[in-house]
């Protein structure tokens, strides 16, 4: 099995541990929202949900994300990864929308809660499992560089910081005895989720046309061609890039004296791919080859 097909393994097996988490935790805070009668419970449970089916989705597109370049896809399906994520702020959206509409209906009409200690207690260990899945899968998204890991992630600790405000909204209520608390820990919760879902659709609208890698790839990058161009005596111009998912693309013009033969020019260029592939795993090179004198004249 290849490197890359044993990472792949890897991040399949963190959605489902993702997927595991979503099931539980949507449980746990659904049995709160029945025994409070708390819509500021029930929002949280939505936003489980969600956190459920953008998993199912993200273990999806990483599938395809890994299949290799085709006739049809010349350089691998990698961004599918950004579809799963641009999905998932859609869905945060619709999320958002069912809160808020709940919200205002409780607000206008307020119930009083019961069971809050009960409601409480299972919120707080719902918030424990999303608190460790969602560091585990940041850690796991940026070493694998896997860009459904990483939104999931996210999403994950941005349910942590919902329900712990729901949590304090919660007993807030309990101890004041403020019913309309609870509808307005709803409303907030969904403006929250609102903020997420647009961030989530900025970074992967961005991804899909192309963004260029992070600075600190680019850094690595300038650092292999500046030892390069020192070694070999040549120049390095031109150099683009484009994160494709998991995939590097990078693009440059080599320049080298004009009386090396075509074999060896090549064979240097082979060189500084292997060499980019070294530090930047999992990244294609398609490097131009100029003699300096036809660019002089």
């Amino acid at each position: 099995m290849t490197n890359h097909a044993k990472e792949q393994k890897i991040i399949e097996r963190f959605l489902l541990l993702s997927i595991a988490a979503a099931i539980f935790t949507i449980a746990l805070k659904a049995a709160a929202a029945v025994l409070t009668g708390s819509v500021g419970f029930l929002s949280d449970a939505l936003e489980s949900g969600v956190n459920l089916i953008a998993a199912v989705l993200a273990r999806i597109a990483s599938r395809i994300a890994a299949k290799p370049a085709d006739a049809n896809h010349s350089f691998g399906h990698g961004k599918s990864e950004y579809v799963s994520a641009l999905v998932e702020g859609a869905m945060i959206f619709v999320a958002a929308a069912l809160i808020i509409y709940t919200a205002i209906g409780r607000l206008v009409d307020p119930t009083p809660l019961e069971q809050v200690g009960v409601g409480l207690f299972l919120s707080i260990v719902a918030t424990l499992i999303n608190l460790g899945v969602g560091l585990a899968l940041l850690r796991a998204g940026k070493q694998y560089r896997s860009a459904a890991l990483n939104a999931d992630g996210h999403h994950l600790l941005a349910d942590v910081w919902t329900t712990v405000g729901v949590v304090a909204g919660i007993a807030a209520v309990a101890i004041t005895g403020w019913a309309w608390l609870d509808p307005v820990i709803a409303l907030l919760v969904g403006v929250n989720i609102l903020s997420t879902g647009y961030t989530l659709l900025k970074s992967s609208l961005s991804n899909l046309i192309s963004e260029a890698l992070p600075p600190e790839d680019v850094d690595v990058l300038k650092d292999v061609l500046t030892d390069f161009e020192q070694e070999h005596g040549v120049s390095i111009e031109e150099l683009r890039t484009v994160a494709s998912g998991r995939q590097r693309l990078v693009y440059l013009t080599m320049t080298v004296p004009g009386d090396w033969t075509v074999d060896f020019a090549h064979q240097l260029a082979d060189d500084l791919e292997a060499a980019i592939l070294e530090a930047l795993p999992n990244s294609e090179s398609m490097i131009h080859t100029e003699p300096r004198q036809l660019l002089r004249s």
